[in-house]
């Protein structure tokens, strides 16, 4: 005849042990000393400025923009210097277009890679994740966006008009025209290069954004060179005029078709477009689902 074993005791749940600190410390529950607060704005610029700052895209986009800027700048300034024509009523500064438009098409390629590659690779998830304002995520985007070209933009265009006033002969350009060709193009071209993140924000697609805005800049421009019917000439008129060439040679104080805006009435036209554009954007981010 076998004993039975002895009953056990009933289980008894024991109480924790409160977390103890120094070199004895009970490995209990992680407690984490970071205190835990709230995201701000700061947050989300500090994230979009590692993105921006260390994907190839920007270094590519920018590096040829600048090399555009300068190379043509330059080149430009040797063929006038040498030519024997006179080009004493052209503002000196005014040879710097040609360089910023062929640059203004980096600008906008960077401006919508800079949401539409996180579609594309499936990061606006954890972005928004980490960040569940998405009007702070967009808005931290556009900030850092302005900033980083504008800067660039405008120290190039200053380098490429000192550049230019040094080798070609002429009038000395006023303050006006100065601020105009520097700062004012660099405004231009960064807004410009926003209105195209807003379009990557609603097309969520890198190629079809680009094409959109790639139309948008040269388009106008090749439907009114097929504008030959007279009861067509107001439109190729006002597609001339407000066309983003057009526009753009405005700030250096000259006109591709001899009217339209003047001074600084194509960067309020920009900033204006790039507004609703940018409107939109907030309105579809909010709406619609990643």
């Amino acid at each position: 005849m076998t004993t039975p074993p002895p009953p056990q005791a009933p289980y008894q749940q024991q109480a924790p042990v409160p977390r103890q600190y120094g070199p004895n410390a009970f490995a209990g529950p992680y407690a984490s000393s970071i205190p835990v607060r709230q995201a701000t704005l700061g947050d989300a610029l500090a994230s979009e400025w590692t993105k921006i700052r260390s994907v190839r895209s920007t270094m590519w986009t920018l590096g040829i923009m600048i090399v555009l800027l300068l190379g043509i700048g330059l080149l430009t300034a040797v063929a006038v210097s040498a030519a024997t024509a006179d080009t004493s009523g052209t503002p000196v500064l005014s040879f710097g277009f040609f360089g910023v438009l062929l640059g203004s098409i980096c600008v906008i390629t960077l401006g919508v890679l800079t949401i539409t590659s996180e579609y594309g690779t499936g990061m606006i998830r954890t972005t928004l994740t980490a960040c569940p304002s998405r009007a702070r995520v967009l808005t931290a985007k556009a900030i850092v966006f302005f900033l980083l070209t504008f800067v660039i933009t405008t120290v190039t265009t200053t380098l490429v008009g000192v550049l230019q006033t040094a080798l070609i002969g002429g009038p000395a350009p006023t303050g006006g025209d100065w601020l105009r060709a520097t700062v004012g193009v660099g405004l231009y071209i960064a807004t410009l290069g926003l209105l195209s993140l807003a379009v990557g924000a609603l097309i969520r697609h890198s190629a079809g954004a680009i094409t959109i805005m790639i139309g948008v800049v040269l388009l106008p421009i090749v439907l009114a060179l097929f504008m030959v019917a007279e009861m067509l000439s107001d439109l190729q008129r006002v597609l001339l005029e407000y066309s983003v060439p057009s526009q753009l040679s405005a700030l250096y104080d000259t006109s591709v078709t001899g009217s339209g805006p003047s001074g600084w009435d194509s960067l309020w036209i920009m900033l204006g477009i790039t507004a609703v554009a940018m409107a939109g954007a907030f309105l579809s981010l909010e709406k619609r689902d990643v």
